[in-house]
């Protein structure tokens, strides 16, 4: 599996490529098209980009006990 280092890691590089909107939607269709191919493992992958990408570009702050990154 991917640690969570790479995980962000690439959320970053997605993000810095196609800007906020552009790289969950990146993320997104990656995850489908490994769903779609039967690549499980894959789809998790990517799945953990996804909520990586959001997490880094929500403009709304983190509650109470959720970690900051």
């Amino acid at each position: 599996m991917i640690s969570d280092l790479d995980v962000y890691r690439t959320a970053n590089l997605l993000i810095e490529q196609y800007g906020a909107d552009g790289a969950g939607m990146h993320a997104a269709m990656r995850a489908d098209e490994l769903l779609e191919a039967g690549d499980m493992d894959g789809r998790r992958v990517w799945g953990k980009i996804l909520d990586a990408v959001k997490e880094l570009t929500s403009t709304e702050p983190p509650g109470d006990g959720e970690p900051v990154h």
